[in-house]
Order: C-alpha cells, then structure tokens, then sequence
C-alpha cells in the first residue's frame, strides 16, 4: 500500500510541478516560454564559465592519484586513523571525497571489489560517502560561475564539515557493524 503511494508520487511528481509552475506563471501574466529560455541561455553562459574551474580540478586530482602522493599519505597517516577505528584502506577514499565524487566513487568501488560489501570497510566506505560532500568541487562551480576571488569562511566550514561527517561514519560504523 505505501509502495503503491509512493510508487505514484514518484510518477507524477515532475509533471505535476511543471503544470503548476507554468499556470501560476500565466497567471500572474509572465511570459513562461521566454523566461524559460533566458534562463536556459543563462544556464549555458555559466557552464562554459565554469570548464576551466573543472579542468584545472580534474587535472590536479589525477596527478595528486598518479604521482602516488595518496598512497603515501594514506600511509603516514595510518596511526591516527588505527587510533579513531578507521582502517586506513579506507583513508585514500576520505582524501578523495571532498575533491571528487567520481574519485571517490571508484575508489569506493574498487575497496567494495576487495573487501566485499558487507565487510566493515565496504559499509565505512558506503556510509562516508553519504556522509561527506565534493567540497572543493561545490566551490569550484559555484564560486567559479559567478567570479568570487575569495571564498572566505567557505572552504572552512566545507572541510570542518567533510571531517564531522567522516568521524560520524566512521563511529556509527564501528557502533552499528564493528
């Protein structure tokens, strides 16, 4: 029964949005079609704004992978992670997450092909990605398409955050499956 409901929610929750936005807009006397692609054109200016931002991301996290930078680090910082209940296999992905969801994403992948799923570093992996967020990325675009120099308490809070979210994985992990 509750399937069902949501099953049909699911089904037509975009079109029903798209009908009361577009009859409250007549409605109110604004002209829907062409707002609707001024935004559109504005929407693309901002893409091609924002590729250098991207490329320049991409470029730094493959090299900082490929020089085996990670590795090492992942290494020297072991201790403290052994101290916290985090098994550093699960350390590069952690490293990764605020930089790059895809990155982060295949490093997942790859500790879920070793360790499996349901070994305690699968569902650390899987919960620290839910967990933390792409900072640098967040601001790369946003910050980047519309032209702010100076991020100033951004990159703070978005790291002191990554790290909340990563210890509350790695706890909740511990307590849950450890």
């Amino acid at each position: 029964m509750i399937v069902a409901g949501i099953n049909a929610i699911s089904l037509y929750a975009i079109p029903l949005i798209l009908l009361f936005v577009t009859t409250y807009g007549i409605l109110k006397k604004v002209k829907v079609y062409e707002s609707f692609t001024e935004g559109a054109k504005e929407g693309f200016t901002t893409a091609v704004r924002i590729i250098p931002f991207l490329t320049a991301m991409l470029v730094a996290i493959g090299v900082f992978r490929a020089s085996g930078a990670m590795d090492y680090f992942s290494k020297f910082v072991a201790p403290v992670t052994n101290l916290i209940g985090m098994p550093s296999e699960v350390l590069p992905m952690a490293i990764m997450r605020p930089l790059s969801g895809g990155g982060a994403s295949g490093i997942m992948n790859s500790l879920l092909t070793e360790y499996g799923p349901d070994s305690l570093i699968g569902r650390m992996a899987s919960v620290m990605q839910g967990s933390t967020d792409t900072t640098f990325y967040v601001l790369a675009v946003y910050f980047g398409s519309v032209s702010i120099k100076k991020s100033r308490y951004a990159l703070t809070a978005g790291l002191l955050a990554d790290f909340a979210g990563l210890l509350a994985a790695v706890f909740i992990t511990n307590l849950m499956f450890g």
